[in-house]
């Protein structure tokens, strides 16, 4: 939005041409949705206070939870609005990617916000029925990926490329749809799982969302892809906007959501959040890089599977609780421990997703 007014402006002073580059955006958007998270976060925390909407806490967890009985969640209302807002400033509007990342994280952003309000608000431990939220998560991963798919202006758009290797592209066809609609859908889940302890699923996600933007210009600058002999994705640049509110909107969160949480984000954070990774790892063709990347959250949605699994077929539960998290708790170790240990491995899940791009 801001972009056109720039633009506009630049007949009048040149110094408004700054405005064109992606990194100046890419900053100003961090700058902003952080701003607007630190600004904002105390005004809803009051008034999440103030509408009773607390967190309630499974009584058969580990018993240090018990003591976050009632404090505020549906935090996750707050992250999505630093990032919708600083996006919608900062990024140029007649972008197709962008649209299609705002579209689905909205979306699943909205579908979290029912289960939340059903939960805390109307006090229905169910929320959401399950086939209802899957519905409509599956309308919105499948939705983008029919538009991805439809609307792709070269090959690249819709090959799989491998890490480490540089002459592998397997083209996908129809399968891209499928590979789409699981990597998107899959990983707003995975983030889900995740979020269970204070400040344990922020983190990890502004760490991978700042590596997405990373990757997102490198594909959308020519020179930098044709060097490192990553795919060439036309467009790609301006989601580092998007990416980089994310970023920003999440380390304001995590001021109020760090342990001991003042704040939690539910599943509308969650679900919204990890969607918004799985479709800009589709967009900028980095899947696998990003099943790196985010190995907390594949070992956390692991782990469910594995417990529910093995119960299942043997009546025997392989950990002391899933998801992983808690089973270390139940082990002894205390929840800042956890937190900041599986954020030390997400460090270095990024730092080695990102050297995939030369080690080709």
């Amino acid at each position: 939005m801001l972009l056109w007014l720039a633009e506009f402006l630049q007949q009048y002073a040149p110094v408004f041409a700054v405005f064109k580059y992606l990194s100046v955006r890419g900053i100003l958007g961090v700058m902003t949705a952080l701003g607007i998270s630190l600004l904002m976060g105390p005004w809803m925390i009051r008034r999440l206070n103030y509408l009773q909407i607390g967190q309630s806490v499974r009584d058969d967890g580990p018993e240090s939870h018990l003591s976050k009985s009632g404090t505020p969640t549906m935090g996750g209302t707050l992250i999505l609005a630093a990032i919708f807002i600083s996006a919608l400033l900062w990024s140029d509007l007649s972008s197709r990617y962008v649209w299609v990342v705002l579209l689905v994280t909205a979306i699943f952003g909205a579908v979290g916000w029912v289960d939340d309000y059903r939960k805390v608000v109307e006090s229905n431990s169910r929320g959401l029925p399950a086939r209802w939220k899957y519905f409509w998560q599956s309308v919105a991963g499948l939705g983008a990926a029919v538009f991805l798919y439809q609307t792709a202006q070269s090959p690249a758009e819709l090959q799989l490329f491998v890490p480490f290797f540089k002459n592998i592209a397997i083209d996908m066809g129809l399968f891209y749809i499928v590979l789409t609609y699981l990597v998107v859908v899959g990983a707003s889940n995975a983030v889900n799982l995740t979020d269970g302890l204070d400040g344990l699923a922020i983190m990890p996600t502004v760490m991978v969302g700042s590596a997405l933007g990373v990757i997102a210009y490198l594909t959308g600058h020519f020179e930098f892809s044709s060097y490192l002999n990553i795919p060439y994705i036309s467009g790609t640049g301006e989601l580092v906007i998007f990416c980089g509110a994310i970023a920003g909107a999440g380390l304001g969160f995590l001021w109020f959501n760090t342990y001991p949480a003042q704040v939690f984000m539910g599943d509308v954070g969650a679900l919204a959040l990890g969607a918004a990774l799985g479709v800009i790892a589709v967009i900028v063709r980095h899947e696998i890089v990003f099943f790196i990347m985010g190995g907390v959250f594949v070992m956390e949605t692991i782990s469910v599977i594995l417990q529910v699994g093995s119960y299942k077929l043997t009546g025997r539960r392989i950990f002391r609780m899933a998801p992983l998290h808690h089973h270390f708790e139940l082990k002894g170790w205390p929840e800042p421990r956890v937190i900041v240990r599986f954020w030390i491995i997400t460090v270095m899940l990024v730092l080695f997703g990102l050297a995939t791009l030369k080690l080709r």
